[in-house]
C-alpha cells in the first residue's frame, strides 16, 4: 500500500555483527537526500523545448526545379557530419551539399560568402537560384539518421523533394519538418530529367490539397500521402506542436499523479 511504501522508505536501517564475543545489533546512520521535485512540469519543458518555433503551414506554391541527377544521395552529403554540433533547427542552409557546393573544406560558423565555388554545382548556376523543389532518383537521403540533413533543406529554402524512393528515416523526418517528399515511378523520374536537360530549368507547381505535381508541360503528377502526415503539413504541425494540442490533459495527469503518488514530490531522507 501507499503508507507501507512510505514507511518502509522512512524506516531506519540496522546491522547484525557477529563476532568471537557475541552479537551486536547497530543502526546504520547515512543521511540521503533527494533534492526536492516541484510538481512535473512537462507542458512547461515541452515548451521550452520548442523555444516559439512554430513550423511553417505547407501552402500551394509553383518554383524552379533544381536537379540532383545522383542516387543515393545520403546525409553525409546533405549536410557533412562537422556541422552536426549544433542542435537548432536553423543556420544550416549556407551548408547544404557542402562537399560539393564548395571547392575549400567548411567548417561550422564559418562565412561562406568568400568561399570558392564549385560553378558546375547545380547550386551555384544562376538559372536555379531560389529553387525550392528538389528532383533527385532513388534511395534519397541514405545514410546516418542525422535530422541534421532536413534541416539544411528546408534552411535552404527546399519544402518539396521529388525522388524515386527514401530512406526510411529521413522520408520521415521531412514531416516533422515542413517538408513535402514526393514519390514517384522511375518513369515519371526519368521524363522530368529529360525536360530539364532538354529545356533548361523548368517550373512545377505543388498542389498538397490535391497531391499533384504539375509540369510546365501540363503534365500532371499525382502522388500518395499519408493522410495524417498531410494533415500535419497543413497545418504546420510537427511532434511539439501536436503534443501541445493536449495541454489539458498532461496538466490533469500531473496533478492526479501528485494525489496518487505524493512522496515522489517530497524531500525524502533515509
Amino acid at each position: 500500500t501507499d503508507s507501507s511504501l512510505e514507511s518502509a522508505v522512512r524506516r531506519p536501517q540496522t546491522a547484525t555483527l557477529r563476532g568471537g564475543r557475541g552479537t551486536a545489533v547497530g543502526l546504520i546512520s547515512f543521511h540521503r537526500r533527494w533534492l526536492r521535485q516541484p510538481p512535473s512540469r512537462g507542458v512547461l519543458w515541452i515548451r521550452i523545448s520548442f523555444k516559439g518555433r512554430k513550423m511553417e503551414k505547407f501552402v500551394n506554391y509553383s518554383s524552379v526545379v533544381i536537379p540532383i541527377d545522383r542516387s543515393n544521395v545520403d546525409t553525409d552529403a546533405l549536410i557533412p557530419k562537422q556541422f552536426l554540433k549544433s542542435v537548432e533547427k536553423s543556420g544550416f542552409g549556407d551548408n547544404l551539399f557542402d562537399e560539393w557546393r564548395y571547392l575549400d573544406q567548411g567548417e561550422p560558423g564559418q562565412d561562406c560568402s568568400g568561399r570558392p565555388l564549385n560553378t558546375d554545382f547545380v547550386l551555384n548556376k544562376k538559372a536555379y537560384k531560389g529553387g525550392r523543389i528538389l528532383l533527385a532518383r532513388e534511395n534519397f537521403g541514405c545514410g546516418s539518421s542525422r535530422e541534421h540533413a532536413v534541416w539544411a533543406l528546408r534552411d535552404f529554402g527546399i519544402r518539396t523533394v521529388i525522388a524515386g524512393s527514401y530512406a526510411d528515416i529521413f522520408f520521415n523526418n521531412c514531416f516533422k519538418n515542413g517538408v513535402l517528399p514526393i514519390s514517384l515511378p522511375s518513369a515519371d523520374i526519368d521524363a522530368l530529367f529529360a525536360q530539364d536537360a532538354e529545356s533548361g530549368p523548368c517550373s512545377m507547381d505543388i498542389d498538397l490539397d490535391r497531391q499533384t505535381a504539375t509540369a510546365e508541360s501540363g503534365q500532371v503528377y499525382r502522388f500518395e500521402i499519408d493522410g495524417f502526415k498531410k494533415q500535419c503539413l497543413l497545418e504546420g504541425l510537427d511532434d511539439i506542436a501536436l503534443t501541445l494540442q493536449h495541454e489539458g490533459d498532461i496538466a490533469t495527469y500531473e496533478q492526479r499523479r501528485m494525489r496518487e503518488v505524493p512522496w515522489l514530490f517530497e524531500d525524502l531522507v533515509s
